[in-house]
């Protein structure tokens, strides 16, 4: 099941660098804005990428903001499942689960 809230350490990190969490937070939207992806299509992306470098925290964050944008559950999954030739069945299987934890479909 998805929640609103932000993690305690992301909490933690933006109460004590305000100025890095804001820079970072610009970034990303520039780089979102820098192209002609829709958001649904850059958040899988991310989620996918997160994925590859095996980042819990970012799968959940990217999953939770493709589905706010408008992917279906089915499309979630099938980032991270047409990966599996390019990161390996462990790394996906991992990745599933923490979908699993925002989609709540164990």
């Amino acid at each position: 099941m998805m929640s609103d809230e932000v993690p305690k350490h992301y909490e933690s990190m933006r109460d004590r660098f305000p100025s890095l969490i804001q820079a970072s937070t610009n970034l990303g939207e520039a780089a979102k804005e820098a192209g002609p992806l829709d958001l649904k299509s850059a958040h899988l992306i991310q989620m996918a990428a997160a994925a590859a470098i095996r980042s819990e925290g970012a799968v959940h964050s990217h999953a939770k903001r493709a589905i706010e944008a408008g992917a279906s559950t089915d499309e979630v999954y099938h980032a991270v499942l047409v990966l599996v030739s390019t990161i390996g069945f462990p790394a996906v299987a991992a990745a599933v689960s923490w979908i699993d934890d925002i989609t709540d479909a164990r």
